[in-house]
């Protein structure tokens, strides 16, 4: 095994991630203090030092992966993304750059690619995107539709929550997140008693309905995401087998060349 095998080995074993991760935790840490005033003015030497120990060891990591890895370091989004992370550090927040400091908070993002299950997490939400972009597409024609409809039924009674199609779109927004939803409807039921017909419907056509889609869309990308990492430790597990069976044939086909010399010898002592 040579130098990079032993490197890859120990930048890919359990104990070096916890390491990884500890640090990360800790630097977000040493981040937030950074915010508070008194801690900012009496430890700012401290804390400055502290951040350049902590951006050190995470470029010395991203580039010990970057040599044994190779190109197949780019073939790993999560691994560039790291790389987008260390770089967006390591430019100085100074002049036109100052805005980028506060972009040190991504380093916390480095749990995303460090902790496999959050790893998991956000394959689960990215393979949900499409599912719910169609769903959003249904909440904004019934959020256009009850509000064309609110203005039009409720405009005199109540001017300020549904006199025009804006108000009437944010007053359906905050019906749909429950928020003091019955201050709003109470008033007009007085004048108009039926119009609970129109904020249940709409509550349970947005809130419960579209919810449960949400979820029922997040739940499959979620399950997908399961099964396809099952697939991927199976196939990994079988490759590992599969191995082993060529390991143990090209031993005894080792095993049986020399039983072979070894008979083609005795009969030859034989012979003479």
């Amino acid at each position: 095994m040579d130098l990079r095998d032993r490197v890859r080995g120990i930048v890919e074993s359990r104990a070096f991630q916890n390491v990884i991760i500890t640090l990360i935790l800790v630097n977000a840490a040493v981040l937030g203090l950074e915010t508070v005033g008194w801690v900012r003015d009496t430890h700012a030497v401290l804390l400055r030092a502290a951040n350049y120990l902590f951006l050190s060891v995470f470029v010395v990591e991203i580039m010990t992966r970057l040599w044994v890895h190779g190109r197949g370091f780019f073939r790993d989004p999560w691994s560039v993304f790291d790389l987008v992370v260390v770089a967006v550090a390591m430019i100085p927040p100074q002049g036109p750059f100052t805005v980028l400091r506060v972009m040190r908070v991504l380093r916390l993002l480095w749990l995303l690619s460090a902790i496999p299950s959050l790893r998991r997490v956000v394959a689960g939400v990215l393979r949900a995107l499409p599912g719910m972009a169609s769903i959003g597409v249904l909440l904004l024609m019934l959020m256009y539709g009850a509000g064309v409809m609110a203005t039009m039924l409720f405009q005199d009674v109540d001017e300020e929550h549904f006199g025009t199609l804006g108000d009437s779109l944010f007053t359906l927004f905050q019906i749909m997140t429950a928020d003091s939803w019955s201050g709003v409807a109470r008033p007009i039921m007085e004048q108009q008693p039926l119009a609970w017909i129109f904020f249940v419907g709409f509550i349970l056509l947005s809130t419960f309905m579209v919810l449960n889609w949400f979820i029922a869309v997040a739940v499959d990308a979620f399950e997908t995401v399961a099964l396809s990492d099952e697939d991927d430790e199976a196939h990994a597990s079988r490759q590992s087998i599969l191995r082993e069976v060529r390991s143990l044939r090209d031993d005894n086909a080792a095993i049986r060349a020399d039983i072979a010399e070894l008979h083609a010898a005795l009969r030859q002592q034989r012979g003479s």
